[in-house]
């Protein structure tokens, strides 16, 4: 058995390369979505550090990173319409209901929606709902994949700690 990520199969070597980038955001959505396996509830909303930041919080705000690059710039909906907070900060906060299982499953949804949203666009078609303006669909799978890996990256920080405690 490879231990290496399936993004290095020969199978999505040879692909396209929007076939690639979809690959790589799929692959790091979830191990994302993964890291709150396996763990309690208060491990999940535990806070290790001072900001706002939990294993549990970077999931939810990672659905809110979903509906703003794939939901809000693709379809032009704002972000009243779409139910999702006005600011990223806000997106990391937690209510009473969000639960590991709630919070896994809205992530999913959000990823499901986004590959809806962009089956029937290419790389170079331009996306006009975000607030930046007009954005190629590759500049939007380059933020992506730059912001899941950075939160991967948390994840991976914060589930040690929990762990090992």
């Amino acid at each position: 058995m490879s231990s290496l990520p399936a993004t290095f199969s020969k199978d999505i070597m040879n692909q396209p390369p929007q076939a690639q980038f979809e690959a790589f955001l799929d692959e790091h959505r979830g191990a994302l979505n993964g890291c709150l396996n396996g763990l309690t509830e208060a491990q999940a909303r535990r806070s290790l550090v001072p900001s706002r930041t939990t294993l549990l919080g970077l999931v939810k705000h990672a659905t809110f990173v979903e509906k703003v690059w794939f939901d809000e710039a693709v379809t032009c909906r704002p972000r009243t319409e779409i139910g999702i907070p006005a600011t990223p900060d806000e997106s990391f906060v937690l209510d009473e209901d969000d639960t590991i299982a709630t919070v896994q499953r809205a992530h999913r949804e959000a990823c499901e929606s986004s590959r809806r949203a962009t089956s029937s666009l290419g790389l170079d078609e331009m996306v006009h709902g975000n607030r930046r303006g007009p954005l190629p669909l590759r500049w939007v799978y380059l933020h992506m994949l730059r912001e899941l890996d950075q939160h991967c990256g948390h994840a991976d920080i914060l589930r040690e700690q929990l762990l090992n405690e």
